[in-house]
């Protein structure tokens, strides 16, 4: 798995677009939002119904409306992410936005051919992405010089030709340009080094620091129509329109902590801003079984999600290689302006996970009247197809490449990454006018190598009240996230990564008038 890396940083087009596996996760490896009623029961939502998130989840549950309603969630986050690095631990800043849940109208209860008929207009915040994660460590293994210098060693091109030639990414025209990579001649033979490689060698360590802003996320739009007939069976389908964006800046120095002012080498920093969006379909289709008064059981699937981005990114390097060249400094649109190419505009389609869910219901007291139901306790179970995203159809600088690019990348999607399974259970308790709920939610470890610790859990509580046509929802979402950071990735030795643990809390509110 780790020789599939190298071809990453083959296609420029590509890596100066900075598209990579963790890419494909970041916008696969979402965790449901909704109302605040349906985060307190840990967004288990496939069979109970009766709600505007069921669009987003399970949209035969639509079927249960016999009303209309207005409804909007507004919500408040706040995250912190820990990280250990080679064994030093860091914290990055922590990091507040507003939240929107689910929100929208719900036309219930119209009559057609002897089939109650609902429709549900809603938006949805269903990714966020915004956060620091920031870490740092002293290595005495490797240098993230060594990325570039196998990616321009393996391109057989002369120096010059190398700054200067697109099929080559920015990270590596810009450590030739600053010096950050050189040739060598050992013995008769020509070699390819970082300089930072020289420290290594003298048995010295470098200092590395990691620093990653993020920002954005995922809104859904959605359409979504339930259906009741007169057995026992609901059905739904739904048509989503997420519009996507994110922003990185990330920044990752490196600098020889040895005190030797003559071994080539003393500091470089690389800084990026990269920019993904676009928008993107996909479509839900479900069913609800009454098995019994107090049994419903529901089922669930969401079709790949067809995204079609732009991606923007413009970076810069500034290394200070002491007596050998001294400091230097470029910037990626330097580079472009010299070739007359914009090679960090690209435009492409990606193709996310097919998405299975489950789910089953308990409903405690009478089922045909709501005012009389005591409560229920409901949980699903979720299957993601996390290996199978794929991207196609690049287009850089308004020109189609032809070619399979991205075959590599789909390839070590394929091997990084594995299919899980992931637990939702919540309950509520009805006191009259007043509820009470409580819910948990597991998602799993997407990673295939299973010493790589990549986990989601979500601990989640609420109150609500409903009288005379309002309602209103308070719950409170505490998230314990943990992942992995792979500050760079080579091919002749084992990758260095951070171990992150993210604790993030939500606030969120419903109100809503039936009418």
């Amino acid at each position: 798995m780790k020789h599939q890396f190298f071809y990453l940083f083959l296609f420029c087009f590509f890596e100066s677009a900075a598209q990579m596996p963790e890419d494909a996760l970041r916008m696969a490896w979402t965790t449901p939002s909704g109302t605040a009623r349906q985060q307190a029961i840990g967004g288990a939502m496939c069979s109970l119904g009766g709600e505007i998130s069921s669009a987003y989840v399970n949209p035969a549950g639509l079927g249960f409306y016999n009303t209309s309603e207005i409804v909007f969630s507004p919500g408040l986050s706040f995250q912190s992410i820990k990280s250990s690095y080679l064994g030093t631990p860091s914290t990055g800043s922590q990091v507040f936005n507003f939240n929107l849940g689910t929100s929208g109208i719900v036309l219930g209860g119209t009559m057609e051919e002897g089939n109650a008929i609902t429709l549900s207009f809603a938006v949805n915040r269903t990714a966020n992405f915004n956060g620091n994660l920031y870490y740092s460590g002293k290595n005495n293994y490797s240098s993230f010089s060594e990325q570039y210098a196998e990616e321009f060693a393996n391109s057989n091109l002369s120096i010059h030709d190398g700054i200067n030639n697109p099929l080559l990414s920015y990270g590596t025209r810009m450590a030739l340009y600053t010096y950050l990579i050189d040739t060598v001649t050992v013995g008769s033979a020509q070699q390819v080094i970082g300089m930072p490689e020289k420290v290594l060698a003298a048995n010295g360590s470098l200092n590395q620091v990691y620093d990653s802003r993020t920002k954005g996320g995922i809104t859904e739009l959605n359409i979504a129509v339930g259906i009741a007939g007169t057995s026992r069976w609901l059905f739904g389908g739904s048509l989503g329109i997420p519009i996507i964006n994110y922003t990185r800046n990330l920044t990752f120095s490196e600098s020889d902590v040895s005190g030797n002012a003559n071994n080539d080498f003393k500091s470089s920093t690389y800084s990026e801003t990269y920019n993904s969006s676009g928008g993107g379909v996909n479509l839900r289709l479900g069913t609800i079984f009454i098995a019994s008064h107090s049994f419903r059981i529901g089922l669930a699937v969401q079709t790949p999600t067809i995204c079609f981005l732009t991606d923007k990114l413009s970076a810069s390097m500034t290394t200070n290689t002491e007596n050998y060249a001294d400091s230097v400094s470029i910037t990626s649109s330097a580079l472009d302006a010299a070739i007359g190419l914009n090679a960090g505009n690209v435009k492409y389609d990606v193709t996310l996970p097919w998405k299975f869910t489950a789910g089953l219901s308990y409903l405690l007291g009478s089922v045909e009247d709501v005012k009389k139901q005591k409560g229920f306790i409901t949980a699903d179970v979720e299957y993601l197809t996390t290996r199978s995203p794929r991207y196609s159809s690049p287009e850089v600088d308004g020109t189609s490449v032809q070619g399979s690019y991205f075959s590599p990348l789909n390839d070590v999607i394929k091997n990084y990454y594995r299919n899980i399974f992931n637990f939702r259970v919540g309950a509520e308790v009805k006191f009259n006018i007043i509820s009470a709920q409580a819910g948990f939610a597991y998602y799993g470890n997407p990673y295939a190598d299973s010493r790589v610790r990549g986990e989601r859990m979500y601990i989640s509580g609420g109150i609500g009240y409903r009288n005379k046509g309002i309602f209103v929802d308070l719950a409170y979402i505490h998230g314990i996230v943990h992942d992995v950071s792979f500050p760079y990735r080579l091919t002749d030795k084992a990758n260095s990564y951070a171990s992150a643990s993210q604790s993030a809390g939500t606030v969120l509110a419903t109100v809503g008038l039936k009418f």
